[in-house]
């Protein structure tokens, strides 16, 4: 093979080789930022991209929403519990010349920035407050961090509290104040059930006395309930009406003997 063969062969692969570097296939959910000599040219992509060997260089970023899981923080509420809160933040990038330029490393930024607000948005809260209503923390939380974000070229899609541990006294506290509800919802509708109880027998009292005869028709329905019951002892009441009349002949014959 002589020298020339030899010299054009290794001009083909020099080609090859800087073509092959200078191609890049951005997909959809990504862009690359190009600096030419160390100067900003812009964001490109998707599909592809020609690079200048030696002269370009770029920088990947991803346009998914990405997540980074907050360490557990102890903190202290406004009432004084201390608790400690797991949490996560969801994010993505929209603008990947800020992501690129602003910041040297946003992700990690975006979970001190998480880690820093978490502890003292939640320390402004009372315990009963955050668990009671949690979704309206993680909306705060996600508009703080997002706030922060935005010159970064980063937008934060949600903030979840995954986990809220208590201390042990102050579960037995809780568990206790829970059943002390849960006693006194029953006493509250135990003495409804006899209030309305009673307002219906005050009712049907009313009408037993417009209506003498009533009662001597629930005292037969009375005896009659009584006796499929197979009991071995009967019980009869004596209804009122029947004591009334014989007191009203008691009194007329005690009135006599006294005229006569």
């Amino acid at each position: 093979m002589s020298a020339l063969a030899v010299v054009l062969i290794s001009l083909g692969v020099l080609v090859v080789i800087v073509l092959a570097s200078a191609i890049r296939i951005v997909r959809e959910y990504q862009r690359i930022v190009v600096f030419r000599l160390g100067r900003l040219r812009g964001a490109r992509g998707p599909g592809l991209v020609l690079i200048i060997p030696l002269v370009e260089r770029a920088r990947w970023v991803n346009l998914q929403v990405d997540t980074a899981d907050i360490p557990p923080q102890d903190l202290i509420t406004k009432d004084n519990v201390t608790i400690r809160v797991e949490a996560a933040v969801f994010f993505r990038v929209v603008d990947p010349i800020k992501a690129v330029v602003a910041i040297r490393d946003y992700k990690h930024a975006v979970l001190r920035i998480a880690q820093t607000t978490l502890r003292a948005t939640l320390g402004q809260h009372e315990l009963d407050d955050l668990l009671a209503n949690q979704a309206t923390i993680n909306e705060l939380l996600k508009q703080i961090i997002d706030a922060a974000t935005e010159p970064w070229g980063v937008n934060v899609v949600k903030v979840e509290t995954k986990d809220v541990d208590l201390p042990d006294t102050m579960k037995r506290a809780m568990a206790r104040q829970a059943e002390a509800e849960r006693e006194r919802r029953a006493k509250i509708i135990a003495a409804e059930g006899e209030y309305q109880a009673a307002e219906r027998l005050s009712q049907a009292a009313r009408v037993i006395a417009s209506e003498p005869g009533t009662l001597t028709l629930r005292t037969l329905q009375t005896l009659a309930e009584v006796a499929t019951e197979h009991n071995s002892t009967l019980v009869l009441p004596i209804p009122i009406d029947i004591l009334d009349a014989v007191r009203q002949t008691v009194q007329s014959s005690n009135g006599k003997a006294a005229r006569d």
